[in-house]
């Protein structure tokens, strides 16, 4: 059996992804971290793991090894879409993944870290000539105030929370919600959230609109 700690500070992302290796016979999910001292709790302890570690995170690499390496575990970095890993860390993780990595990638990438292989490949940036057509076309369609809702689901909150971070009722998060979804094509915020990580242009909007609520709420 594969124990997995999957560590990963954007909640819906760290859910969906649990989601996916859960279903997996030969895996488990024994700790779920959402920031690095967490992170070193649970490599601390659970020895013999295959940790799954957000570059996003940020651990502290060097205590990171070290305390993987003396509980006999595994890291799998996972990087986000276009970033260039430093060499350094690339020498020393078994495996990484891109953050638009497939469920299927996922699962492989983590099968043969297990059985002692290493999975490590640099991906190629992506040239800023090339658009996100499709991010582009999204982030056109959405209101400023559906760009903020969906900023939130992204980290994870619940309608309760967004309405009182915007200053509204329930009902209508749950109706700007439907109105997002047809626009995305999703059918659930799990989706949205993954839908808008994959998409930079779309994830950098909404945490824009999302920054524009923080500021007024702290003025």
């Amino acid at each position: 059996m594969n124990r997995i700690i999957l560590a990963d500070n954007q909640a819906i992302f760290r859910a969906g992804a649990a989601r996916v290796l859960a279903m997996e016979d030969d895996m488990r999910i024994v700790a779920q971290c959402g920031d690095a001292e967490r992170l070193m709790q649970a490599v601390s302890t659970l020895r013999s793991s295959i940790i799954i570690v957000a570059s996003t995170l940020p651990p502290d690499f060097e205590r990171l090894f070290s305390e993987a390496t003396a509980a006999a575990s595994r890291i799998v970095l996972l990087a986000e879409n276009g970033e260039n890993t430093s060499p350094m860390v690339l020498q020393r993780v078994e495996g990484l993944l891109n953050r638009s990595a497939t469920g299927i990638e996922m699962v492989e990438c983590v099968r043969k870290v297990s059985r002692g292989y290493r999975s490590v490949a640099q991906f190629p940036t992506p040239s800023a000539n090339v658009a996100d057509s499709v991010g582009t076309r999204v982030r056109e369609r959405l209101t400023p105030r559906e760009l903020q809702i969906v900023g939130f689901i992204v980290q994870g909150c619940k309608n309760k929370e967004i309405a009182l971070q915007i200053g509204t009722k329930e009902q209508v998060v749950k109706n700007y919600l439907r109105s997002i979804y047809d626009k995305t094509g999703v059918s659930d915020r799990l989706e949205l959230a993954l839908f808008t990580i994959h998409h930079r242009v779309l994830a950098e909007a909404a945490s824009r609109a999302g920054q524009v609520i923080q500021l007024r709420s702290t003025a």
